[in-house]
């Protein structure tokens, strides 16, 4: 840490700075972030491209009091260092630790939680209304960026702000980059205005004219906010009602300072375009932004290399491949990403099939009602889309897909715990309020293999089924090369006990099956959570003492949940035990941490069998060492002699 870093305890210091020692500010506390997001993992392109613009903001607004209210928000690590939390920068992401987004229980300086894109000028809006009707002269303030100005819900507070007459601002910081490289009509303006010939060629003349006469040149600089105000976009924001500056540079302090300054005191909605860089002061970010948008630890002297060794294949890997493979058999395909397409796995989609690859931005209800109307006209369409982005569009799933009765697939990646991203990107929430919606099925592939196969068994069908599968890799499972289905809405029995029978939907099947050893239990691969094999579930009611679910997914409304309905609708009463996400957040960290705290890994599945239903377990343990020594015996009394001295082993 260097000297004037030390000194940043809160805004406050920051504002009793002279205003020459901030560019050394953000120097060091862009090398601080380098430095600590290389240990620890987490998002670093995004914040180092918003060192200097958070120092602005917070130099000039008199935060707390003043609300600023960042989008997405993973680019708030310079916010969190200078609000009294940069010696806690090395527990970022970790289980006990500090969040990779805002949250309001962790700072008042948070002034939202936000991780989900194009909600805070939402968030805002409210804010500065409140203020204007509690009579406080507090400003809200919210920063956006490009990527999420490509949402509706951006726009629909932008429509209902200009009319709001609310002392909002907002600020566009434009990089030219979201996670995935930008798309649509707006960034394709927004670049066409920073490169206009006329506007470029204008102002270097006027630069080299006025560098003559000091004075006047100082005058034009002041003034050159409102001149591209004039000539660029203004027309666009100041038709919904505000009063638009910029584009300015967000990382020059001596423009954005005086401008911000300036706009402080002007009331009314207040619209700020400034332009950034991704990964700024460091080159290797600055080339290759999408890489380090979200790199784990690596040395930032040499920066990410690849491993020695191939990783597992992922499941994100796994549908890549299958979405290539299926398109090269089926000519209907498309696929569609909501802004994901490094996320989604669909990178090399794109590169084969580029006339057949859709991404829409980020825009989760037009990817969906989009799916649809293609799925009207006979295209197959294959939504890829992270579970918890899914939740964005849930009225178009019903009122638009499935009401309808329209087949598409919904690969849903990061189902389950997501680890270091925490309770907003969870995806624990998908088979609670999927299984409630008429013409959508769910299926929970259990490794790699069954998903590529259950893949394929969605897109046959002739309605919308979910594909859930998480982060990562599974279990290293053989691959088979084809395109073979499994049955749809059938499981499978892959491991025969007694006593007590464990039925498990998806990933959880392998810690099921350890558990199941070691309670000499039967183990279900259910593999559906809708339709639910009934005949399946019915037969192992009858043929046990009691049930057990396990599922990575909220228990409420979840598939053990479809277990107990489905008893209780054949008339069968059994114990059942779910075992799930119990209702509260998940916090973020470590997936295999997370899981063992909620008694989700082996262990914790065997001690929560144990625990509930001991007797029955050890019934069957028991039975199941008296048949052991009864085996014993019988092949030791049927074994051939050899001779004096022969060891007879069974």
């Amino acid at each position: 840490m260097t000297a004037l870093l030390q000194q940043i305890q809160s805004p406050e210091d920051v504002r009793r700075l002279p205003r020459h020692q901030l560019k050394p500010l953000a120097d060091e506390l862009r090398a601080y972030l380098l430095d600590s997001v290389s240990k620890t993992g987490g998002h670093l392109s995004s914040n180092l491209g918003t060192v200097e613009l958070t120092i602005a903001l917070h130099y000039v607004f008199n935060t707390p009091y003043d609300r600023l209210v960042w989008d997405v928000g993973h680019q708030t690590y310079p916010h969190k260092m200078l609000t009294g939390r940069r010696d806690r920068m090395q527990t970022l992401r970790q289980l006990g630790g500090l969040s990779g987004f805002p949250r309001r229980e962790e700072s008042e300086y948070d002034a939202f939680g936000t991780a989900h894109s194009s909600t805070s000028i939402s968030a805002a809006l409210g804010m500065a209304l409140a203020a204007r009707q509690k009579g406080e002269s507090r400003r809200a303030v919210a920063i956006i960026g490009d990527g999420a100005m490509t949402a509706g819900m951006a726009f629909e507070a932008l429509n209902n702000a200009g009319v709001s007459d609310s002392n909002l601002l907002v600020v566009l910081n434009d990089n030219d980059m979201s996670i995935s490289p930008p798309v649509g009509a707006l960034n394709r303006y927004l670049a066409q205005l920073m490169s206009g010939r006329f506007y470029a060629a204008a102002k270097e003349v006027g630069k080299q004219v006025l560098k003559g006469a000091p004075p006047l040149f100082e005058l034009a600089k002041r003034i050159e906010t409102q001149a591209k105000g004039m000539v660029l976009p203004a027309t666009l924001f100041e038709k919904f009602g505000f009063n638009y500056i910029g584009p300015i540079d967000g990382h020059d302090l001596e423009s954005l300072i005086p401008t911000l300054e300036n706009i402080r005191h002007l009331t009314g909605p207040q619209f700020l375009h400034v332009v950034t860089r991704k990964g700024r002061g460091y080159d290797l970010a600055e080339a290759d932004p999408v890489t380090y948008h979200g790199p784990g630890k690596f040395d930032p002297s040499v920066g990410i290399v690849p491993p020695a060794t191939a990783p597992k294949t992922t499941f994100t890997q796994v549908f890549g491949q299958w979405v290539c493979d299926m398109a090269a058999q089926d000519p209907r395909l498309v696929a569609i990403t909501p802004a994901m397409r490094e996320g989604s796995g669909l990178v090399e989609f794109e590169r084969r099939f580029p006339d057949r690859y859709y991404d829409v931005g980020i825009a989760e209800q037009h990817a969906l009602t989009f799916a649809a109307g293609l799925a009207c006209e006979g295209i197959k369409p294959v939504v890829a889309i992270y579970s918890t982005f899914l939740q964005r569009a849930y009225d178009q799933l019903i009122h638009d897909v499935a009401l309808q009765h329209l087949p598409m697939v919904l690969a849903l990646d990061r189902a389950g715990i997501v680890g270091a991203d925490g309770a907003t990107h969870a995806g624990v929430y998908d088979i609670p309020f999927l299984r409630c919606i008429p013409q959508v099925s769910i299926a929970c592939p259990a490794d790699e293999n069954e998903c590529r196969q259950l893949l394929t068994t969605a897109y046959q069908q002739d309605h919308a089924v979910a594909v859930r599968y998480p982060r990562g890799a599974g279990v290293g499972a053989v691959m088979q090369p084809g395109l073979e289905p499994l049955p749809f809405g059938q499981g499978e029995i892959r491991r025969r006990g007694q006593g007590v029978a464990l039925l498990a939907f998806g990933t959880l099947l392998y810690p099921a099956l350890q558990a199941g050893e070691a309670l000499q239990a039967t183990v279900a691969n259910m593999r559906w959570a809708k339709p639910l094999d009934t005949d399946l579930l019915l037969e192992l009611a009858r043929t046990h003492q009691a049930l057990v679910t396990v599922e990575e997914g909220a228990v409420m409304g979840g598939a053990g949940s479809a277990v107990l309905e489905a008893l209780a609708q054949a008339g069968i009463q059994v114990p059942v035990l779910i075992l799930g996400i119990a209702d509260v957040f998940t916090e973020h960290g470590d997936p295999a941490k997370l899981l063992a705290q909620m008694g989700l890994d082996a262990a914790g599945i065997e001690a929560s069998v144990r625990a509930r239903f001991s007797e029955v377990v050890s019934a069957a343990v028991a039975s199941s060492g008296t048949v052991a020594a009864a085996s014993s015996a019988a092949a030791t009394a049927t074994a051939p002699a050899s001779g004096p001295g022969l060891k007879l082993v069974s």
